[in-house]
């Protein structure tokens, strides 16, 4: 487990954690646009929804091309692209969750309790999938990782 920790503690994946961060942050502020644009028309959970899919649609090839350098001319194959969704649908059904549960806690939500709902989603599921995007679906990106001879992260 503390080999698998270590592998966060290094050059190439503290890059990939600031792009992956500046990716995220830039769909969050897509997925937000999107969301109340949405909200004007429909209820939360397609709001969501829309919102969930048009913003992983753009974090894939972001994080494809940039955060694990990934510029091989293609688009992604079925697999990788598969993966990517399959980990954004947990994260989608996290937030659908913590909206339910919200709103049966609090009752129907207003805009701003769907959007604070939809941070405190957001921060519960930064840092699982950062971890699954680089060991499951780039795994490439931690494949071709290793420890500088000599440095402290080394095994």
């Amino acid at each position: 487990m503390s080999s698998y920790v270590r592998t966060f503690f290094n050059r190439k994946t503290l890059g990939q954690v600031v792009r992956v961060g500046l990716i995220g942050g830039f769909n969050t502020i897509v997925y937000f646009a999107i969301l109340n644009v949405a909200l004007t028309w429909l209820g939360g959970f397609w709001s969501v929804t829309i919102a969930f899919v048009l913003a992983t649609g753009l974090s894939y090839v972001l994080n494809r091309r940039w955060s694990f350098q990934i510029a091989d001319g293609s688009v992604g194959n079925a697999k990788e692209t598969s993966k990517f969704f399959l980990v954004n649908l947990a994260a989608w059904a996290v937030t659908v969750l913590i909206l339910g549960l919200a709103d049966l806690r609090w009752g129907p939500l207003s805009r701003l309790a769907t959007n604070l709902a939809s941070v405190v989603a957001t921060g519960l599921v930064i840092v699982p999938k950062f971890a699954a995007y680089r060991d499951v679906v780039f795994k490439s990106s931690l494949d071709s990782m290793e420890p500088a001879p000599g440095s402290r992260l080394s095994a």
